[in-house]
C-alpha cells in the first residue's frame, strides 16, 4: 500500500460517514414552563368539580304536586286539576309529595293556587263543609242579577232583596243577607248562574225563600272591607 493511501485514511472519515454522523445529532431540549403545567392542572380540577356539581344538581330531585290549571279558593280539587312534577330539592320549599295525590283529590282549596304553583299542606282544607253553625244555600241568578265577572270561593257578597211583582220589597225584614261564595256553576238548561253561598244557619231559611221567588240580586263586595 502506498504512503498516500495511508495518509488519506488517517486524515478523517469519508464524506458519507460525515453525513451519517450529522443525521443522529440529538434534538434540542424543550424548555419546561411550570406556570402552564399548573394552569392545566387547575383547569382540569375545575372541570371535574363543575361536572360533579352538575351531576349532583340533576340527581337531587323530588316528585311533588302542582296545579295543572288555576285552582280557586273553595274549589273542590279534582284529579285533573293537579299533576305530578319533578323539581330540584330545596330546603326552603315544603311542597306536598306526589304520594299525597289521592289524599288531595276531593279536598277544597284553602287559597288560590296559580297554574303551575306547588301545593303545600296549607293549600287544602279537609274541614267539613258547611262548618258547624252555617249552611249553604244555592241561588239561581239570571245575567241581570249577578255581576258580569267570575265569582270565586271566598268572595264576600250580599244577597239584596229586589221589588216583587207589585213593585215593592218585603217590609219588616232584612233587605240583604251577607254571605260568602262557596262555588258557582252554569245551569245549561236555563242559562242561569247558580251560586252556592255560605250563610249563618239562622239566615239560611229566609234566604232560601227569597231566592225561590227570584226577587234577589247578588252584589260583590270588596274583600278589604
Amino acid at each position: 500500500m502506498s504512503t498516500t493511501a495511508r495518509e488519506d485514511r488517517r486524515t478523517g472519515p469519508r464524506p458519507a460517514a460525515l453525513e451519517t454522523a450529522a443525521s443522529i445529532t440529538p434534538p434540542p431540549k424543550l424548555r419546561r414552563r411550570p406556570a402552564l403545567v399548573v394552569a392545566a392542572v387547575i383547569v382540569t380540577a375545575l372541570g371535574c368539580l363543575l361536572g360533579a356539581w352538575a351531576w349532583s344538581a340533576t340527581t337531587k330531585t323530588q316528585e311533588v304536586l302542582a296545579a295543572r290549571d288555576t285552582i280557586h279558593r273553595g274549589q273542590v280539587i279534582e284529579a285533573e286539576d293537579i299533576q305530578r312534577i319533578r323539581i330540584n330539592a330545596d330546603p326552603a320549599l315544603s311542597p306536598l309529595p306526589a304520594s299525597a295525590f289521592d289524599d288531595v283529590v276531593g279536598q277544597r282549596a284553602a287559597l288560590d293556587i296559580a297554574a303551575g304553583g306547588l301545593l303545600t299542606s296549607e293549600s287544602t282544607a279537609d274541614e267539613p263543609l258547611p262548618p258547624q253553625g252555617q249552611s249553604i244555600v244555592g241561588i239561581s241568578l239570571t245575567p241581570a242579577q249577578v255581576p258580569g265577572m267570575p265569582l270565586y270561593g271566598g268572595d264576600r257578597v250580599r244577597i239584596i232583596v229586589t221589588p216583587g211583582d207589585n213593585g215593592e220589597a218585603p217590609a219588616n225584614s232584612p233587605q240583604f243577607t251577607v254571605a260568602e261564595v262557596v262555588d258557582t256553576y252554569l245551569d245549561e238548561t236555563t242559562g242561569n248562574t247558580v251560586v252556592n253561598v255560605l250563610v249563618p244557619h239562622a239566615d239560611a231559611g229566609l234566604l232560601a225563600a227569597r231566592a225561590a221567588t227570584g226577587n234577589v240580586a247578588l252584589v260583590l263586595d270588596s274583600g278589604a272591607e
